[in-house]
């Protein structure tokens, strides 16, 4: 018989920091069932949160030739001609090709920058004609848009997809032990998971134009965001004293981050930490981070290890998917006109609206 997993109570667990400033944290005892394993890593992970909002996953199991093949799926994508990445472009679902912006979106705008010099195409959850929600028209649950002349890209996609959704399914056992819950406590709501892969291209900016951001500094909407390991460094991290910190490349080690639900959650327990891409390597940059959310069915409300009658709940109950549609709306200019929950609607908070300066 399997012993019992209990919830982390007490202080947390200070991991190897890298840089001197962002956690180091070990799953393979974990992913292996090692007793104890979970626990240590839950009490590092809460440290994380706590401390910085951003961590370094290790021991996570993902092969690195899905993650190099991946990578190169990016890249062979942002090769095709124009008009084939056009032919796909981004709609209302935020599914398919976004080129860089002619003009600043809400958030950026909000901060004084130019459009983020980064094109992307995003993926989600695989679905056909005939899923529910598809014929039903439910916002962000449309089909995928596939490029037609790229032997072995949808499969390679769709592996990656597969494989960091069961990583996540394990991960969040240890956000329950974190949060004082038992570990249980996600896993309805991550049995389905909603899920984006993002492929962008961030082509050399003038690191001396402080107008121009490869991605504006702005936090996550959700749970959890997964960075591969990548040659090309440019990920900076707001860290809680108000330093901008260049996060140093880790071989084999995931970035990994919080969003504005899991601070929102955790009544501004865990961290949400803004963050900017800056490329100014000399060369073009690909990244692929993956984001991995509750289902849109999900009701965020105060976590109950999270309150008590000192420590009250900051935000009313909000359903994730309006709040996903309402970040959206003022993160993409496509999106700008789409009929959305307004602000005193979601009481999104200061994490989410504040204008995070270089």
């Amino acid at each position: 018989m399997q012993p019992s997993i209990q919830p982390v109570h007490g202080r947390p667990v200070a991991p190897p920091l890298i840089g001197g400033e962002i956690p180091l944290i070990d799953v393979s005892d974990f992913l292996a069932g090692v007793s104890g394993a979970a626990e240590k890593a839950a009490a590092e992970l809460r440290y994380a949160f706590e401390k910085v909002g951003f961590y370094y996953l290790a021991g996570h199991g993902v092969p690195r030739k899905l993650i190099d093949d991946t990578y190169e799926a990016a890249a062979r994508f942002h090769a095709q001609p124009m008009e084939a990445k056009l032919a796909l472009k981004v709609d209302e679902h935020n599914i398919g090709y976004m080129p860089i912006a002619e003009k600043a979106p809400p958030n950026a705008a909000a901060q004084g920058k130019k459009p983020s010099q980064n094109e992307a195409y995003f993926l989600r959850r695989e679905r056909d004609a005939r899923d529910p929600d598809v014929i039903s028209g439910r916002r962000f649950h449309a089909p995928n848009k596939w490029p037609a002349d790229l032997p072995g890209f949808r499969d390679t996609a769709l592996e990656y997809i597969a494989t960091l959704e069961k990583l996540c399914q394990k991960l969040v056992k240890l956000y329950a032990l974190a949060l004082d819950l038992p570990e249980t406590y996600f896993d309805a709501c991550f049995a389905k998971p909603h899920m984006i892969l993002r492929m962008s291209r961030y082509p050399q900016i003038d690191g001396a134009d402080e107008s121009v951001e490869s991605l504006v500094p702005h936090t996550d909407s959700g749970f959890m965001t997964l960075l591969p390991p990548n040659k090309v460094q440019g990920l900076s991290i707001l860290l809680p004293d108000g330093r901008w910190m260049d996060a140093p490349g880790l071989e084999d080690a995931f970035v990994v981050n919080g969003g504005d639900i899991l601070h929102r959650w955790s009544n501004e327990r865990f961290l949400s930490t803004p963050h900017r891409v800056r490329n100014v390597s000399g060369q073009l940059r690909y990244a692929i981070p993956f984001f991995c959310d509750p289902d849109h069915d999900t009701m965020i409300e105060c976590l109950p290890s999270c309150q008590s009658a000192e420590t009250p709940a900051k935000y009313p109950p909000i359903k994730f998917g309006d709040y996903a549609l309402w970040f959206a709306a003022q993160r993409y200019g496509h999106m700008s006109k789409v009929q959305a929950p307004s602000e005193t609607e979601i009481a999104p908070g200061e994490r989410a609206t504040s204008r995070w300066q270089a």
